[in-house]
Formats: structure tokens, sequence, C-alpha cells
């Protein structure tokens, strides 16, 4: 189904147009991040090789141990955390285009793109008991020095809401405030409560239900089915 034209011509406007807005009808539900028992270490171990399941293992490690830390220390946890698996491409990775994987594929799989390390820092933050109010999901177009943009995704986390929000990136470690990347610049955010169109540098202008969202809505089946897919590599 096609993105509504109202919507397109607000993308368009920014300068490019997503192509994971293909927008669906329906509710997409709600999703936690799943408890990593052992049984479910044992088949991520059994089906993508022992490593796989001892990132599962360290992943429980971290939801145990920064339960009671303040927010900001959870933030630096758990970017730091996610930002030491590797970066692969979705058609490398995937075979196709664009594939949102679930944390629990990002990490058998031990690769992901923008989308993989932002979504499952969100989750994570989210089972740390971080509101989901306080994060976004965010879109935006990475300026590079030859003055070319690159589609790419952050988690965006903001104390308060008229705060500048902290931006959570895996290109580079440091979590900075989004007035100190110049280099990134704001064109839709989302987060399990809704979809907000970029208005410079703020919090946007409401666009709907996160659940238009096709990719999302495919990531929350998953999530709760419990699927894990296999990569091509």
């Amino acid at each position: 189904m096609g993105a509504p034209a109202a919507t397109t011509v607000l993308f368009r406007a920014a300068g490019w147009l997503v192509p994971v807005l293909a927008l669906l009808l329906g509710a997409a539900g709600t999703a936690e991040v799943p408890f990593v028992d052992d049984e479910l270490v044992a088949r991520i171990g059994a089906e993508f090789g022992d490593e796989a399941g001892e990132r599962l293992v360290k992943w429980r490690e971290l939801m145990e141990t920064a339960g009671d830390v303040g927010e900001e220390e959870k933030l630096e946890r758990v970017n730091r955390f996610f930002n030491r698996l590797n970066f692969v491409s979705d058609l490398q990775h995937w075979g196709q285009e664009d594939y949102w994987a679930t944390p629990v594929e990002f990490l058998a799989t031990d690769g992901g793109d923008c989308e993989d390390f932002s979504l499952a820092k969100y989750f994570t933050l989210k089972a740390l008991g971080v509101p989901e109010e306080k994060m976004r999901l965010t879109y935006v177009k990475a300026l590079r020095p030859n003055a070319v943009s690159q589609a790419h995704m952050v988690l965006t986390y903001y104390s308060s809401p008229e705060a500048v929000p902290l931006v959570l990136d895996n290109l580079i470690q440091p979590i900075r405030p989004a007035t100190s990347r110049t280099d990134l610049v704001p064109v839709y955010s989302f987060n399990g409560a809704g979809l907000w169109i970029a208005k410079q540098r703020g919090r946007g202008v409401r666009a709907g239900d996160s659940s238009r969202l096709s990719r999302w809505t495919e990531l929350l089946q998953r999530f709760n089915s419990g699927d894990v897919r296999k990569s091509r590599e």
C-alpha cells in the first residue's frame, strides 16, 4: 500500500522519500524484550553457534545489572553494549534492501545496520524501565564532508518534554546532545505511541500512529512470536 499523498509530500519536502514508509492499516500491538532464559540461550546457541548464545547471556547480564542505575547511566551501558556489534548492510546480511531485525536476531547473527542498532537499544532501555515517551527512533539525513547525505537512524532520548535530546548513534561511541550533532538532520521519528514529522530540530509534528510503518508492524509480529531469522552470511 502506498503512502498517502500528504505524507509523501512532507517527506519529499525534506529532500528524500524513505522507502520504509509503506503504510499499513491496523494496530501494531506492543513488544517487550523477552526474558532471556536458558532455553532461549540454548536454542540460539544450537542454531547460530556458541558465541551467539554467549551474546544473549551478556545481554541478560546487562539487563540484570543495569536495572537500578540512573537513566543516563542506562543509556551509556546499553549504547556501549550494542555498539560493539558489527555493522552489516541489509542487502549483505539479509539479502534484501531493508529489514528490521529484532534484538535477538541482531545478537544471534552478530550484525545489522543502523536501524538494528537503534531498535535493540530502544527495546532494551524500555525493558530497563526508561519510559517509552522519553525515547524516539529517529530517521535523519547524515551529512558527509563531501556534502553527500545518507539515510540513517539513531535513538534519541528526552529527559523531559522540552529537553534537548541525547543521541545514541552507532557511528560514534559518545552520547551527545542533538545540538552538537550538526551532521544529522532529522526527518521523522516514532516510538510505540506515535509517528512525528520533524520540524527543524524540535520534537516534530505528530503525523499518526507508528502502526502505519510496515517495517515496525512486521518487527513487532516477529518479536511477539519469537521467530528468529538466519542471515544469509
